[in-house]
């Protein structure tokens, strides 16, 4: 466990950097994700810029230090995506139970994890807060299933009523009717 640091620290040439400079900063953090040039290459085009401007140049270990910590919150956000990308399919009306399992686990894990890696530094409030952010993202997808499943009910109603007037009006037999109805998807096959 990584013993967590006091304070705000101190101050690199970053911090320190006039408003002026933030443009310049931000796009060299932007050119750092692109990952297409070096951080030295990036650094010295970026302290080109400040001398333009008037500002002082940024220290490589500064501009280091926070390409580290930019790479590897890219890398954490990269993480999540493709986790999330990959659970999407599971997430449909039809497979909520599944996807409650599935969703429920994974933020067990991440309790767990919190817990694991600073379980002084979350304290009883920020357990509460992530059971509570547990329970909150299964009734949202509780009442996000049931809202489809109210409105495909109600399409599939619409759809059946519009069959019928049209299928009577048309002297259309029974029969007929009901294997519409079935290749519509509004009555299961055998439910006439």
């Amino acid at each position: 466990m990584s013993e967590e640091r006091q304070g705000r620290g101190r101050l690199s040439s970053l911090d320190l950097a006039p408003d002026e400079a933030q443009d310049d900063i931000v796009w060299a953090m932007g050119e750092l994700n692109k990952r297409q040039r070096t951080q030295a290459d990036i650094l010295f085009e970026l302290n080109d810029r400040l001398a333009v401007k008037g500002c002082g140049a940024i220290s490589k270990s500064a501009f280091n230090r926070k390409a580290v910590r930019v790479a590897s919150a890219a890398s954490r956000l990269a993480e999540r995506r493709a986790l999330f990308e990959g659970l999407a399919p599971q997430f449909t009306a039809e497979r909520i139970d599944q996807g409650n399992v599935v969703l429920g686990e994974l933020i067990k894990t991440v309790i767990a994890e919190a817990l694991d890696d600073s379980a002084a530094a979350i304290g009883a409030k920020g357990a509460m807060e992530l059971a509570g952010a547990y329970k909150a993202v299964i009734q949202g997808q509780t009442s996000s299933a049931e809202a489809k499943r109210r409105a495909l009910a109600q399409a599939q109603k619409q759809v059946g009523e519009a069959v019928e007037a049209v299928a009577r009006s048309k002297g259309i037999t029974a029969e007929t009717r009901t294997k519409i109805m079935e290749t519509l998807g509004v009555i299961q096959k055998g439910a006439a």
